[in-house]
């Protein structure tokens, strides 16, 4: 796969110029709440994560794409299958836009629709699951719009800035197969 088309972004494969834009994800505080991120990252981690980026999902039980606008522009986010269980036919999904002004422009909602599509269609899983905290209601809007289910709460999952918060466990299960 090389990309995924939508009508207004599309999904591709990390490539090496993509270092610097997975590292300010990656070092951005303010987002580390979502992507259960607790350290900084080095350039150099990046830079090797990159260069394993290649590597089959069957084999590295991920995928990471990034969610471009035009072919001309840089990255906007990105967009995660993770825990791929290639036995059972599930995946986590997450996604993460980076600048406050590519969100509630519907970026979000097509590469998430992409994702889906590719995950039910071209690998043929039976279901996806996103771990969200219960106040991210933006998120919660943009999964349960496709279908996603509350299936439980985790109590005090995660610990942000000394509070403990709850985090929901949603569920899309492919009944077309």
């Amino acid at each position: 796969m090389n990309t995924l088309k939508g009508n207004t972004i599309y999904l591709r494969a990390l490539e090496p110029n993509d270092l610097e834009f997975v590292y300010a994800m990656e070092n951005d505080q303010s987002i580390w709440e979502v992507s259960n991120t607790q350290t900084p990252y080095s350039r150099y981690l990046v830079k090797q994560y990159l260069e394993n980026a290649h590597q089959d999902i069957y084999e590295a039980k991920q995928l990471r794409l990034a969610i471009c606008k035009d072919q001309d522009f840089p990255a906007v986010g990105l967009i995660d299958l993770f825990e791929f269980d290639p036995k059972n036919n599930r995946a986590g999904i997450g996604i993460v836009i980076q600048a406050e002004g590519n969100r509630n422009q519907q970026v979000g909602s097509e590469a998430l629709e992409l994702l889906i599509r590719y995950s039910f269609y071209d690998l043929n899983l039976h279901q996806l699951y996103a771990n969200i905290s219960v106040e991210n209601t933006a998120s919660i809007a943009l999964f349960t719009k496709f279908g996603f289910e509350k299936i439980g709460t985790k109590k005090d999952w995660i610990l942000v800035h000394g509070t403990y918060k709850d985090e929901a466990i949603f569920q899309l299960i492919n009944h077309k197969f």
